[in-house]
């Protein structure tokens, strides 16, 4: 979804790709977009949740942790709306605590409030880093044609019948999910399936097959860090509060969901869209290239996915991983400066500013505050993560997973001291709840290119949403927890 756009407008079967205008030199044209109403409410909503704390006395908070709560405000309001870029609110939240909260603070503060460097450097968090290295392989493997050409190699078991064909989609759009974005994976997936959605008949196999690649690729990103932002918020939360959990170790956490989430997805799919007797033919001739630049970018990809996946061996952490294909590519000259210049930087500096958040929620004792207004003691650990995960599903599917998540997991950290759960326990499931809101094509980028096509009704996309996210729903609150217990990840 395009930050500030809540509608996605329908378009024919086949998609149009427009090659990007050549980069001119002097001024550029600015295109003025217009504002929403929900975006000037929102604006104006910003700006009194700001003043209110300045001028209200807020009982049990010190100056400090005001102008702390009159930033947290601010950035609920712009995120919730998106009233301004996601990522412009970011870096007003990185600011703003700088000028508030900080020893560099406008206003007077008290001895030992954070120091400026500590909001700054979350814009090279070390999560920030291993996100970067992801957006660095998937830039690569989109560039050289390695997304097509797997793609094209894992389908081809898969054709002995329609739900067969159905499953292989949903395997190859996860498997490349986990590792790509969830937005470039649905834009490839599509553009190898667009002929096939054409060739079959108007009524439920196009429906089927058309929500398949989202919903895949949505449920994908929750099996590694660099699968989906959410994921990246909340270790780099955990990091903050110095809980480590490796690459490897978050994939024990969240592939088993993942697979049994898919599971569910393909049952219902096959179930509900694909009939028994469809006939379709695939052209499955996508190729690996074989020149200098494609040959290196596949052994660096190969030694970094190696290195993820081995780090309780080596001990070289995952963050630290991620920066070895930018620095290898690059040197290398397999790929260029235009080529990190293209990577999605608005997402790297979303994150940073989740992260800058969570410190500040958490220095400030604004958590505990707000944590303080509800008994959470005499809540049930089972109802707590039911409700953790519920709010996370709900709000994930009107705002951006990101925004969700940079909201939800500062305040659910604080959880920590005053409940039965550990602070790990509460971030992943808040960041694996909130990765599960896809229920509207306004929910994630892959839905609104999904009902771009033209195949798909907002009504069935919210049935399968249900479907998909109610299922997660329960299984992240009642039976993930006791996985994680019993197998000691968390």
């Amino acid at each position: 979804m395009t930050p500030g756009s809540k509608q996605v407008r329908r378009r024919s079967a086949t998609p149009t790709v427009r090659k990007s205008a050549p980069r001119k030199s002097g001024p550029k044209a600015v295109v003025a977009q217009q504002t929403t109403k929900l975006q000037r409410f929102g604006q104006i909503a910003a700006v009194i949740g700001f003043i209110v704390p300045f001028v209200v006395d807020i009982p049990g908070l010190d100056p400090v942790g005001s102008r702390m709560l009159a930033i947290f405000l601010a950035a609920i309001m712009l995120w919730v709306t998106e009233a301004i870029p996601l990522s412009a609110t970011a870096v007003l939240v990185i600011m703003a605590e700088v000028l508030l909260v900080s020893d560099q603070a406008l206003l007077p503060v008290p001895e030992g409030v954070p120091t400026s460097a500590t909001f700054f450097a979350s814009l090279a968090n070390p999560v920030i880093i291993l996100f970067l290295g992801g957006f660095m392989l998937a830039d690569g493997a989109a560039k050289f044609g390695v997304d097509k050409a797997i793609a094209a190699v894992m389908l081809k078991p898969f054709l002995s019948s329609p739900k067969m064909m159905l499953m292989g989609v949903m395997l190859i759009t996860a498997t490349l999910s986990m590792f790509m974005s969830n937005t470039a994976t649905t834009a490839t997936m599509f553009a190898v399936f667009m002929p096939v959605l054409a060739q079959l008949p108007e009524g439920k196999s196009r429906v089927g097959l058309a929500l398949a690649i989202p919903v895949a690729a949505n449920v994908g990103g929750i099996g590694t860090p660099v699968g989906t932002p959410p994921n990246a918020i909340a270790l780099g939360a955990l990091q903050s509060a110095g809980i480590h959990i490796s690459f490897i170790g978050w994939m024990a956490i969240a592939v088993p969901l993942m697979l049994v989430v898919l599971a569910i997805s393909w049952a219902w799919l096959a179930f509900a869209y694909m009939p028994k007797d469809l006939k379709i033919e695939l052209d499955l001739s996508a190729k690996f290239e074989t020149g200098r630049n494609a040959t290196i970018f596949y052994v660096v990809a190969g030694i970094t996915v190696l290195l993820w996946m081995t780090e309780p061996l080596h001990g070289i952490s995952s963050n630290t991983v991620g920066f070895v294909p930018v620095v290898l590519l690059m040197v290398t000259q397999a790929m260029s400066g235009d080529d990190l210049r293209n990577l999605d930087w608005p997402v790297l500096w979303l994150v940073a500013g989740g992260i800058a958040l969570g410190i500040g929620v958490g220095k400030t004792g604004l958590d505990a505050w707000i944590i303080g207004l509800i008994n959470w003691e005499a809540v049930p650990v089972a109802l707590l993560m039911l409700t953790l995960a519920g709010v996370g599903f709900l709000m994930s599917n009107v705002i951006s997973h990101s925004a969700a998540a940079n909201l939800l997991i500062p305040l659910g950290m604080g959880l920590g001291a005053s409940v039965a759960a550990t602070p790990a326990e509460i971030a992943v499931v808040l960041a694996l709840g909130c990765s599960l809101g896809m229920c509207l094509p306004i929910s994630t980028p892959p839905n609104a290119i999904a009902y771009s096509t033209g195949e798909i009704s907002t009504p069935r996309m919210i049935k399968t949403g249900l479907v998909v996210g109610v299922s997660g729903t329960l299984l992240l609150a009642f039976v993930m927890p006791l996985y994680w217990g019993g197998a000691g990840l968390l």
